[in-house]
C-alpha cells in the first residue's frame, strides 16, 4: 500500500453517524474491510447494533418535521454544494472505491461522475415539486393536490457501486424533504462514510442523514422496518433478499422501492454492425468486472454471425489485463470476495461440463486476490446455470437464435426484467423489441445506458419503482387530495 493510500484511508471516518455526530457502535465492536486485490485488511469500521439502528431512526424521526418544512431552494442548494464537493474530491473518492471494491481507477472515476450527477439532477428537481388545482367536473368542489415528503426512509445499498447507489437514493430523498438512515454494504462501506462526511461538511442539518454500517444487516434493519416511525424502505440488492424485505415491509405497509437482480440479454441480429456490437458487448459485460445488475448476462446471437461475433469478442476480452485497480494499464480488477470468485468459476465449470466451448479465459489464475479472467463461452446450452442465473462476473456465454421470435423467446425466458440490449440496423425491429421484450430498460445499439436523468428500474422480479429521472423523486413523495367547497357558494 502506498503512502497516499494510507493517508486517504486515515482521513475517512469509520464510526457511525447519528444525529450529526460521529460515534462508536454502542458495543464498541468493529468489522474489517478488505482490499479484494490482496485480501489485506484496510480498515476496521464500527459495527452497529440494533440499539444504534434505533438511535439513528429516532434522529431521523426527530429531524423530519424541520427538514420537511425547509424551503425547497435550501434543500436544492445543499445538494448542489454536495455535488461540487464530491466533484472536487473525485480523485480521493475514486481511489477509495478502488481500494475497497477493486475496480480499476478509470472505472471508479467514471462512477464518481455518474454518482455525483444524481446530486446535481435532484438539486434541480427539488424546487420543481408540483401538485395541481382544478374545478371538479360537477362544479361542487375545487380539487387541490399537494405533494408531501413520505417521511423517514431506510436506504439499504449494495457493494458494487458504493457512491452511485448512495447518491441515487439519498439525493431524491433529501430533495423531497425526507430524512434518511442509510446502511451501506459491509464489503464496501468506506465510500459511503466519506460521502456522508461530505454531506456533513456542506451543512446538511443533524439528523437528516444518519449512517449505520453493520455486519449484521438483518438484526439491525429488521427492527427498523417494524418501527411505525419508518415510512419508506429503498433497497438495491438480490431478489432473494428483496423478497424477504418486501414481506417484512408489508407489516407496516411501507412505501418500498426495490432494485433487484438482473439477467440481461444482449441480442445481436444478423444485420448488426458487428464491430459496434462487440464494442457494446465489452462495455455491457466488463463494467465493474461484470459485477453489476445491468451487466449483459446472456449473449443471444443470430446463428449466422455467432462464430464471428464470438471470435471478435474473445479477442477483445482476452487482451484485457488483470491486476490491482490502482496500477497503470489495468483493465480488469478482482471480484469483491473469494466466494464471489468461486461462484463464477462454478458456473463456468457447469457450462463447460454441459458442452460449452471456452474461447478465452475459464480458469482461476494463481496468486493473491480474488481475480477471474474475462471469459467467453460458445455453444452454451439454453439450460446452463449461467444462462439462468445472474453471473456477476466477467463471463460472456453465447447462445444462438434463429429468428426474431426465437430471440424474443430466449430474452424473456427469465424471472428477471431489469435491462436488455439489442444490436440491429432495423428501426422497425428496434421498436418491436421495445414492445415485446419484458424489461424495464432497453439499450438499442448501446452497451451502457445508465443516466441520472433517466428512470432506472425493472419489471417482473427485478424490482418495484424507479430511481433517477423525473419520476425518481416521486418515490419519496405522498399525494394528498384536498377537496375545497365551491368558493362561489351553491
Amino acid at each position: 500500500m502506498t503512502d497516499a493510500e494510507r493517508t486517504l484511508l486515515s482521513s475517512v471516518p469509520t464510526q457511525l453517524y447519528i444525529a450529526g455526530q460521529w460515534r462508536a457502535a454502542s458495543s464498541s465492536a468493529t468489522f474489517d474491510v478488505h482490499d479484494p486485490a490482496t485480501g489485506d485488511v484496510i480498515a476496521a469500521v464500527a459495527d452497529a447494533t440494533p440499539e444504534d439502528g434505533e438511535a439513528a431512526l429516532a434522529a431521523a424521526h426527530e429531524a423530519q418535521d424541520g427538514w420537511g418544512r425547509t424551503p425547497p431552494r435550501e434543500r436544492a442548494e445543499l445538494l448542489r454544494a454536495a455535488f461540487d464537493a464530491v466533484t472536487a474530491r473525485a480523485d480521493d473518492v475514486a481511489l477509495l472505491m478502488t481500494l475497497e471494491m477493486g475496480k480499476p481507477l478509470d472505472q471508479s472515476r467514471a462512477e464518481v461522475t455518474y454518482g455525483a450527477e444524481f446530486l446535481r439532477w435532484f438539486s434541480e428537481q427539488a424546487a420543481h415539486i408540483d401538485g395541481g388545482y382544478l374545478r371538479a367536473p360537477n362544479g361542487a368542489n375545487r380539487i387541490l393536490v399537494v405533494k408531501k415528503p413520505v417521511g423517514p426512509s431506510l436506504l439499504i445499498t449494495p457493494w458494487n457501486f458504493p457512491l452511485a447507489m448512495a447518491t441515487r437514493k439519498i439525493a431524491p430523498a433529501l430533495a423531497a424533504g425526507c430524512t434518511v438512515v442509510i446502511k451501506p454494504a459491509s464489503l464496501t462501506p468506506l465510500t459511503t462514510h466519506l460521502f456522508v462526511k461530505v454531506l456533513d461538511d456542506v451543512g446538511v442539518p443533524p439528523g437528516v442523514v444518519n449512517l449505520i454500517s453493520t455486519s449484521r444487516s438483518g438484526d439491525v434493519t429488521g427492527p427498523l422496518i417494524a418501527d411505525p416511525r419508518l415510512r419508506k424502505l429503498s433497497f438495491t440488492g438480490s431478489t432473494e433478499v428483496g423478497r424477504s424485505l418486501l414481506a417484512a415491509a408489508s407489516e407496516q405497509v411501507l412505501r418500498t422501492s426495490m432494485e433487484l437482480g438482473g439477467n440481461a440479454p444482449f441480442l445481436v441480429f444478423d444485420d448488426a454492425d458487428l464491430e459496434a456490437a462487440v464494442d457494446g458487448a465489452v462495455a455491457a459485460k466488463m463494467r465493474n468486472m461484470g459485477e453489476a445488475c445491468t451487466a449483459a448476462n446472456r449473449f443471444l446471437v443470430h446463428a449466422a454471425v455467432a462464430d464471428e461475433f464470438g471470435r471478435r469478442l474473445a479477442d477483445r476480452l482476452g487482451a484485457l489485463r488483470l491486476g490491482r485497480g490502482t496500477e497503470d494499464g489495468v483493465d480488469v480488477g478482482p471480484l469483491v470476495e473469494e466466494k464471489a470468485r468461486d461462484k463464477v468459476d462454478e458456473l463456468v465449470t457447469d457450462a463447460r461440463d454441459g458442452g460449452a466451448q471456452v474461447l478465452t479465459g475459464g480458469a482461476v489464475p494463481g496468486g493473491p486476490g480474488w481475480f477471474y479472467p474475462p471469459t467467453v463461452l460458445a455453444g452454451v446450452p439454453e439450460d446452463a446455470r449461467l444462462v439462468r442465473e445472474e453471473i456477476f462476473g466477467p463471463v460472456a456465454p453465447i447462445v444462438t437464435f434463429s429468428d426474431e421470435d426465437d430471440a424474443v423467446r430466449l430474452a424473456n425466458a427469465t424471472e428477471y426484467g431489469l435491462v436488455a440490449y439489442a444490436y440491429t440496423r432495423d428501426v422497425s425491429r428496434a421498436l418491436r423489441l421495445a414492445e415485446r421484450i419484458e424489461t424495464g430498460m432497453l439499450g438499442i445499439n448501446a452497451g451502457v445506458i445508465s443516466d441520472a436523468a433517466a428512470p432506472f428500474g425493472g419489471v417482473k422480479q427485478s424490482g418495484i419503482g424507479r430511481e433517477g429521472g423525473s419520476v425518481g423523486i416521486e418515490e419519496y413523495l405522498e399525494t394528498t387530495y384536498v377537496g375545497i367547497a365551491d368558493p362561489f357558494g351553491p
